[in-house]
């Protein structure tokens, strides 16, 4: 089988396509590989380091004895897995239902229905008159606070019903023909060839849940009910070694201070990372739905 020959041009844009990219590669990674290295390293040789890091300064696990000593970090941790995964599940369920309603041909008000999601997309009533409604509902420093202000995204419900609406109208029609309704059609027809875009969902929502802390931050004040990143956020912010031993201010706290910034990043990023493995094979398969294909 003869090869493509390809132009002394062509040639030269490949070397230089690659090399920018394998550049751009390493300069996303680094940043993250510094933080790893930093982490491992000895306080007081991180302490007075400047410039790049490529290995650890020593190696010691102080920062890491330290972050996981403390109470609030594990309850964080509770939280943190129950409103990711309660959220979710919540948010998986009203997009998936919303979605099939607004991608159904014969749908009443369907367009209407659609106009006011849209207008969420643009407009929103405020920071201040939310909490006052989290409020009044009676919501105020409970888990629903965060589960439901955001239970459906406007962007995702999109994505959804673009993946419902470019399945063949046929199999639908053949599914009633058969007898068969509409919940039937949409967990045994709908959801099987659209599990791509459902796990896409899950990633976005998945990782919104594990980042969120500003809703938090605002409808929260139970510590038993604060979510990770609002304890890390203390940490990183106050850089101080107490918010994480509970107390001191000797010399040591202070040289610890600056490794338990970076292992407090790790512990709330790594977690989070390991679930992208899993769903990467439906990523751009479930991103691309609707594209115009040549």
């Amino acid at each position: 089988m003869s090869r493509i020959r390809r132009s002394r041009g062509e040639q030269i844009f490949n070397v230089f396509n690659i090399a920018f990219m394998i550049l751009l590669m390493l300069a996303c990674l680094y940043p993250f590989w510094y933080v790893i290295m930093a982490s491992f390293s000895r306080p007081t040789l991180i302490l007075g380091h400047r410039g790049g890091l490529l290995f650890p300064l020593g190696f010691s696990l102080q920062a890491y004895e330290a972050v996981f000593a403390n109470r609030s970090i594990w309850i964080g941790y509770y939280n943190t897995i129950i409103y990711v995964v309660g959220g979710t599940c919540i948010n998986i369920v009203m997009t998936i239902m919303g979605a099939y309603y607004l991608s159904r041909r014969f749908a009443p008000c369907k367009k209407f229905v659609m106009l006011l999601i849209l207008f969420t997309m643009y407009f929103s009533g405020g920071m201040i008159p939310t909490f006052l409604n989290i409020r009044n509902l009676g919501l105020l420093d409970t888990r629903w606070a965060i589960l439901l202000p955001g239970a459906i995204s406007t962007f995702n419900l999109i994505i959804m019903r673009t993946a419902f609406a470019s399945i063949d109208a046929s199999m639908e029609e053949s599914a009633m023909l058969d007898g068969a309704g509409h919940w039937t059609i949409m967990f045994r027809i709908m959801l099987p060839l659209a599990k791509a875009t459902v796990a896409v969902l899950v990633l976005y929502y998945g990782v919104g849940h594990w980042n969120s802390w500003f809703s938090a931050m605002l409808y929260l004040s139970d510590e038993a009910l604060k979510p990770l990143q609002l304890v890390l956020r203390e940490i990183l912010i106050v850089n101080s070694a107490n918010a994480t031993q509970g107390g001191g201010g000797d010399a040591d706290s202070e040289l610890l201070s600056e490794t338990i910034q970076y292992a407090t990043i790790l512990v709330a990023t790594v977690p989070i990372l390991c679930l992208y493995p899993f769903l990467q094979k439906y990523f751009v398969k479930g991103m691309m739905v609707g594209a115009l294909k040549g």
